[in-house]
């Protein structure tokens, strides 16, 4: 079935507005995208901030005459007649093929690689971990899962407890079991990515050796020789203490999820207590590792 969508110019103060009027005009979604390439990165808790150029995409049945729309949507008292728009036909595509022809294998490091079940691996010799796209964020395609994982590849596990800080889909997780791992314990506030990494533990046959908790779950005596957590920046502050505490002395610390410009000063909030390295850098985006004093 073909569609037809109306792309539309607004700013962040007019667009849950003009959103609103859209929907009571029968449009079947909407997209709201980035006008002018600005990112956001880490709102606080409860905001759902929009860029100041916001451009909002509605998609309509083919039949249906956007016309009036528009001119409905130049009467509102903060549009008028200003308003720049595009209306577009859009070409009816088998989407649940066109998704997942956007994900392939990609290798991290020397030996391991993140596969779509869909896909054939690549290397059958190689450490493989088969990881479907989902819910839960971590794919690998991020610079900040792909910093872990590149970080992971290089290590020894033997005899090694792991804990994943914010486990997400359990993709660190996972590949630290598939690398060698004695143990791994997930930890994540969502309980949707608890059941991820449960199904993508099952999936890669490494369930037994993996347990996951909500934070309020987790055992007190819980204890690491490697701790990977890929969050955001605030969260990695706050939680500095409790995260400390839960790497052995002389274990090792990965901490992702931040800017460039946030790395040097997270590092040295966490020499309190790790000797930390130099930040290894992907895109806009830094990976802190240290060994645990």
């Amino acid at each position: 079935m073909p569609w037809i969508q109306l792309r539309l110019d607004t700013d962040n103060a007019h667009a849950d507005a003009i959103s609103d009027q859209l929907m009571e005009e029968g449009s079947l979604s909407i997209t709201l995208e980035d006008g002018q390439d600005t990112p956001i990165y880490e709102p606080t808790l409860g905001e759902t901030p929009l860029w100041a150029h916001t451009v909002i995409v509605a998609l309509f049945e083919a039949d249906h005459d956007l016309i009036p729309v528009v001119d409905r949507l130049k009467a509102l008292p903060f549009v008028g007649d200003s308003l720049s728009y595009k209306i577009e036909q859009v070409e009816d595509k088998d989407w649940e093929r066109e998704w997942m022809d956007n994900f392939h294998p990609i290798k991290f490091g020397e030996r391991l690689w993140i596969c779509p079940s869909w896909r054939e691996i690549p290397d059958p010799t190689a450490v493989n971990v088969i990881l479907d796209p989902g819910l839960a964020f971590g794919t690998g395609t991020h610079p900040t899962t792909a910093l872990c994982l590149e970080w992971l590849d290089g290590l020894d596990f033997t005899d090694k407890k792991v804990i994943d800080f914010g486990c997400g889909s359990g993709i660190l997780a996972v590949a630290a079991l598939k690398l060698g791992a004695q143990y791994v314990s997930g930890i994540d506030i969502d309980y949707q990515a608890i059941e991820a990494s449960k199904a993508n533990a099952e999936r890669n046959q490494v369930q037994d050796k993996l347990a996951l908790y909500l934070p309020e779950d987790q055992p007190d005596d819980l204890l690491a020789d490697i701790l990977v957590a890929n969050i955001l920046a605030g969260p990695l502050r706050a939680l500095a203490p409790l995260i400390a505490e839960k790497v052995t002395p002389g274990g090792q610390l990965a901490l992702s999820g931040l800017l460039k410009e946030q790395a040097l000063e997270l590092s040295e909030f966490y020499s309190k207590w790790f000797i930390m390295d130099e930040p290894a850098h992907k895109d806009d985006w830094s990976r802190l590792t240290g060994i645990r004093k």
